[in-house]
């Protein structure tokens, strides 16, 4: 027993360091929890962003107005999320097929062409967002007072959109090469860099101005911009597997096109979940109050925060199924996948519980109005009832994203979310005046369907065939 222990701990260590290991040799476990460790502690570390500025702004005088700007501008930046996490996932993908056949150079070439059309997608987002800012608050249902005071927020967060793009996509790069560990160090500089300017530029200390919700908005520009430099500095200078020269950068269109082809379904994929939540933040705002839209976003932070880490467990399945799929080891690809969900599982189910029971004092935690805390309170944990059956689709979806098989989540995420979860919210909140209530329910019926399809389409067994 004590050997186990020892040996555990001796994993989670090397995990952290981010020594080179070859995936698709040796003990299943043991890659999955090499590769799981940095990931979880990664994008734990990204979710951290919201819930940091959810908490500081949610201190501030006009406490309902600030916090409806945060989350209605999250709500829609999570449309430029899904840019970067659709690029993030064709080069995963590309990266790790290469790896997996030991072409080292060619997955190099494949991480400079994804940043080059990264570049070119950040910069039209940047413009668009920036220009159009309070539009986007209107359209989202906004009340006047929040376009009002939260528009100069959202021209900023839109402004970052590069360095939102760039950090997903270069980590998703790392994490095609097995390189979980620079993809964490990444975001715990980000977060930290974060945690610290926030409550320095929100309420002012020292030589810090004091600048309210604008200072959320700049904190968090400054923490993933900072984030994105420390990328780069060990992708082009350092001596890593994945090094990128500057010849890299000359526009190849095989390589494009490989990357667009995976990239543009998972874009799809991701653009439907984030529409649909954008949709359902919609519902909320018009069925409800803005206590309501306040209550709502702080409990889909605090959602955010905990399904992050099965995420990150999520993605080494996706970097597995890549590396042995390149390596010619497409049942050892299988098998990690498996394990991956039952690991998934065991987390979501203790999850599950946190949120049914102690719902009202994790949400206390950022607001003491009692109306805010208790549509916060129900929010969270009715979707809490659904945690388990995200965990497995997840765990699916990732899967067969990292083989290259973008096409069939994309087509599973259309009819969950945009057959099943929208009609539901809209019938059950103004059909039957269930208001906020209705969005909530409808959020973990469509998980449940989506779990059950993204696991029959696994066991088929046709992203095995894929070429990438």
């Amino acid at each position: 027993m004590a050997n186990k222990i020892n040996t555990f701990f001796k994993l989670i260590r090397q995990s952290l360091k981010g020594e080179q290991h070859d995936y698709t040799l040796g003990n299943v476990k043991v890659a999955i929890l090499l590769l799981a460790v940095p990931m979880i502690l990664e994008l734990s570390l990204e979710s951290v962003f919201a819930v940091v500025d959810i908490y500081f702004v949610g201190h501030l005088p006009n406490a309902d107005v600030s916090v409806a700007t945060v989350g209605l501008t999250e709500a829609v930046i999570s449309l430029v999320y899904t840019l970067g996490i659709g690029l993030s996932t064709g080069a995963t993908a590309i990266v790790a097929r290469r790896v997996g056949e030991k072409n080292f150079m060619e997955a190099s070439k494949s991480g400079a062409q994804a940043i080059l059309v990264s570049l070119l997608v950040a910069a039209i987002v940047a413009f668009c967002g920036v220009y159009f800012a309070s539009d986007i608050l209107s359209l989202m249902g906004a009340q006047p007072e929040v376009i009002q005071n939260g528009t100069i927020f959202t021209k900023i967060i839109f402004a970052s959109s590069p360095s939102i793009i760039l950090l997903f996509l270069i980590n998703g790069i790392f994490r095609g090469a097995g390189d979980a560990a620079m993809a964490m160090r990444s975001l715990w500089l980000a977060s930290l860099i974060n945690i610290v300017l926030c409550p320095l530029l929100i309420y002012g200390y020292g030589p810090f101005p004091e600048l309210g919700l604008k200072g959320a908005a700049i904190a968090t520009a400054i923490g993933r911009t900072t984030g994105v430099l420390y990328q780069c500095y060990h992708l082009f200078l350092k001596d890593r597997m994945i090094r990128i020269h500057q010849e890299y950068f000359k526009p190849n269109a095989e390589i494009i096109k490989s990357l667009l082809n995976i990239s543009m379904p998972a874009m799809l994929q991701f653009f439907i979940q984030s529409g649909s939540w954008i949709i359902l933040t919609y519902i909320v705002s018009i069925t409800g109050s803005t206590d309501a839209s306040a209550g709502y976003q702080i409990a889909i932070r605090n959602v955010v925060f905990f399904i992050l880490p099965a995420w990150g467990l999520s993605n080494a399945a996706a970097t597995l199924v890549g590396q042995n799929l390149g390596a010619k080891q497409p049942e050892r690809a299988e098998q990690s996948v498996l394990l991956t969900t039952r690991y998934n599982v065991i987390f979501m189910s203790f999850v599950t519980l946190l949120f049914v029971c102690f719902s009202e004092v994790i949400i206390s935690f950022y607001t003491a109005d009692k109306v805010i805390l208790n549509y916060g309170s129900q929010a969270l944990r009715i979707i809490g009832f659904g945690y388990v059956f995200y965990g497995i689709g997840m765990v699916m979806i990732q899967s067969l994203n990292g083989a290259g098989d973008t096409k069939t989540p994309t087509w599973i995420n259309v009819f969950c979310f945009w057959m099943i979860q929208i009609p539901l919210a809209w019938f059950l909140a103004v059909h039957l005046n269930f208001g906020p209530l209705g969005a909530f329910i409808a959020i973990p019926s469509a998980e449940t369907v989506l779990a059950a399809l993204a696991f029959y389409f696994f066991k088929k067994g046709k992203w095995k065939r894929i070429e990438v």
